[in-house]
Formats: C-alpha cells, sequence, structure tokens
C-alpha cells in the first residue's frame, strides 16, 4: 500500500474523543484525524514520534490523518482503513502463500442480510471469506495481541464466519500486525475474554488463522513475514 503523498513527522500531544490526536510539527500544533477506534493502548505516550498524511481532498474539515505512532523505536501502523489496503495488495502481489493460487479477489462482499467481509476469495476449488483485523497491542517484547479493547464487531464477525462455514466457504481471519518487532501473536483474553472463546469455537468449526507483520517504508507499508500464532 503507497502513501498518497509524502508523511509529515511530527509529535505526539495527545488524544481525546476518540477520533482527534494534536500533533506539534515544529512548533506548531495542529489538530488530526485519528483513524482508530481502539484503546490504541501503550501508544498514546506524550511526544511519542508519529507520522501523519495530508488529503488532498480540499472538503475534509480535518486535512490531516495519523498513520504512524513509533513504539520503543519501532513503527506501528495505527490507520485502520489501511488493513484492506495492505491485504488487498498481498493477495494481488501473492504475498500470502496460503493464496497464490487465487483466481478472483472481491472486497466487501456481502453474506446475509446484514453482514459484509473484507474479502471473498475465488480459487478453482473453493469459495473463501477473509476478514482482516488490525494488530498494534503489544504488552510484552516480540508478542502482538489483538483486541486492544472489546470488540463487539469482531465477536459478530467471528459468528457470522462460522455460518459461512457451514454453507461450505472456507473461512479465514487475517491479522495484520502493522508493527515490525514481534515474532508471535495471540489473543488478548484478559481483555476480551467473549472474543477469545468465540475464536477457539470457530477454530473447531475450520476457522483458519493467518498472521503477518508489515514492513515499513517512506513511500508506504506492506504484508511482510508470516508469524507464528499462539493460541493461550
Amino acid at each position: 500500500m503507497k502513501f498518497e503523498n509524502k508523511l509529515i513527522p511530527g509529535l505526539l500531544v495527545k488524544r481525546y474523543k476518540r477520533f482527534f490526536v494534536d500533533i506539534k510539527i515544529n512548533k506548531q500544533i495542529i489538530t488530526a484525524h485519528c483513524p482508530n477506534t481502539g484503546s490504541m493502548y501503550g501508544l498514546i505516550k506524550k511526544n511519542n514520534k508519529v507520522w501523519i498524511s495530508k488529503s488532498n481532498n480540499p472538503k475534509r474539515k480535518l486535512k490531516y490523518t495519523l498513520e504512524i505512532i513509533e513504539d520503543n523505536y519501532s513503527k506501528v501502523g495505527v490507520n485502520t482503513h489501511s488493513a484492506n489496503k495492505i491485504a488487498l495488495h498481498a493477495l494481488q502481489n501473492n504475498l500470502i502463500k496460503e493464496f497464490k493460487n487465487t483466481l478472483k479477489i472481491k472486497p466487501e462482499t456481502k453474506f446475509g442480510s446484514n453482514t459484509r467481509f473484507d474479502f471473498l476469495i475465488l480459487d478453482k476449488k473453493n469459495k473463501i471469506f477473509m476478514e482482516v483485523k488490525n494488530v498494534t497491542l503489544s504488552r510484552k517484547k516480540g508478542l502482538a495481541e489483538f483486541p486492544d479493547a472489546i470488540t463487539s464487531r469482531g465477536l459478530k464477525h467471528i459468528n457470522e464466519l462460522i455460518k459461512a462455514s457451514k454453507k461450505n466457504y472456507k473461512i479465514f481471519i487475517l491479522f495484520l500486525i502493522q508493527r515490525d518487532d514481534c515474532k508471535i501473536f495471540s489473543v488478548a483474553k484478559d481483555i476480551d475474554p467473549n472474543y477469545a472463546h468465540a475464536l477457539n469455537k470457530a477454530i473447531k468449526n475450520k476457522l483458519n488463522i493467518l498472521c503477518y507483520d508489515c514492513k515499513f517504508s517512506s513511500k508506504g507499508i506492506k504484508l511482510h513475514n508470516k508469524i507464528k500464532f499462539k493460541n493461550k
């Protein structure tokens, strides 16, 4: 996924009302959009290095968007809207080895009356639904975790994936770790025990778990290495 414009470095001042962050750029304080509904646990520290993007849309009230926060000298992608773009680029460029025989990729595909999955993937043998979850949390060195707050939306998607499995779809969740400093992924059971329980139930119902980290450059972010899933 390529950035629309060159990112602008700054320092974090504070986050408030969930979707607003104040950023210090040189001696000026600007307010940027925070495109992340999670708690962003451990990342919202004053004077953390950040990178923001400037929108080309003249009608936007907030011209800037928070993209990356530096945590213990590692970059963390906090824009949840980037996750599907990174995943789509990975699918189109055969970066996910599990989907190297893909014939067709359909983003945002409807299932049932009130659900859309992030991707419908078709190959010669299978119809596959895949949900993408953006992962930023790391409370222990080398360990990435999800979620960083209770996620009713994530719980709904697990239950809907189970329904899809019973209709002969292969089902996947891609935990996209927008970090490059983790070697293991696990579910944060203490933060959302209901999500952890539902995920275990779904694994018994043929849910496939994929965990990949990301590589950062000045031009963009792309899916990088597969990392180990540790089911507590």
